[in-house]
């Protein structure tokens, strides 16, 4: 004989509390003044407060001024409330791209125009940017979405959402708020996947525009190349002088150069890991906040 419906209800309600005991706790999500950095969690909804940004100063940024200057210039203007462009940082590893994004970002707060939030979003969570635009148009705040190492590859047609928020979609991107990539590649799509799809459509020209139109969509494309021994030699002067690491010219350049060849590049990162076991070696600490 079947249970009548009342009869299963003290079943459920165990059943219920079992589940609920199992489940995660819900963090409270932090109001956008809670800090002028955060982390957003797609999966909750959440933005996460980061007290103590990775970052270095914008004066230790060496070779790469004149996209110092474009993206200061374009980050003063958004926070005074003029129009300002989406920005892609683009090109060769380990130059700088995502620290200048960082170092921009406390530069222009350290201005005291506006005090601007720093949102990082993870490349797997762009199709959340929906919710997230709403929380921070809602909040009044003016943020920077910040998305390091963005690509797409094969089918993924997530590019999709941020085309939307980028420009043409119905809401667009809220005026409070701008956005800023990096990525190793010009159209955000390796240059394998576009020739395929070129050579093997009927309309060659259809096949990719989709995709290479995303990057069209950001009004700054800033390029990073590969620098040259002499800005290498610059960038871990400029450290060893900000971190007090004494050393004569001659011997720190041998240094410096004696670990390029190990790793095979010379760049702002290759520099600041020197620089890091300079410092250990020498009994120093670091502090690149």
């Amino acid at each position: 004989m079947a249970q009548a419906p009342e009869d299963l209800m003290p079943l459920l309600r165990r059943i219920a509390d079992a589940l609920d005991r199992l489940a995660p706790p819900m963090r409270p999500a932090a109001s956008i003044a809670a800090a002028d950095a955060f982390v957003w969690h797609a999966e909750t909804g959440t933005l996460d407060p980061i007290e103590r940004v990775n970052r270095v100063d914008v004066a230790l940024l060496r070779g790469i001024d004149r996209q110092r200057d474009i993206l200061l210039d374009n980050t003063r203007r958004f926070a005074k409330g003029l129009p300002a462009n989406n920005a892609l940082l683009w090109g060769a590893r380990g130059m700088g791209k995502s620290s200048l994004v960082k170092a921009v970002h406390a530069a222009v707060n350290a201005e005291g125009t506006a005090r601007l939030a720093l949102i990082e979003i993870h490349r797997e969570d762009i199709p959340s940017l929906p919710p997230l635009l709403r929380l921070v148009r809602e909040a009044g705040r003016r943020a920077i979405l910040f998305c390091d190492d963005l690509s797409f590859d094969g089918q993924d047609a997530s590019y999709k959402s941020l085309k939307a928020v980028l420009e043409g979609g119905v809401e667009g991107r809220p005026d409070n708020v701008i956005f800023y990539a990096t990525s190793n590649r010009r159209h955000l799509m390796p240059r394998d996947m576009i020739d395929n799809e070129r050579s093997t459509a009927i309309n060659p020209g259809e096949a990719i525009e989709e995709k290479v139109s995303l990057s069209d969509r950001f009004g700054l494309w800033l390029g990073f190349h590969q620098c040259d021994q002499d800005t290498y030699f610059a960038m871990i002067e400029g450290y060893a002088k900000r971190f007090g690491l004494s050393m004569p010219a001659d011997q720190l350049h041998a240094q410096a150069n004696e670990w390029s060849v190990t790793r095979g590049a010379r760049s702002g990162r290759v520099a600041w890991q020197f620089v890091q076991d300079l410092a250990g070696r020498l009994g120093k600490r670091l502090d690149a906040s």
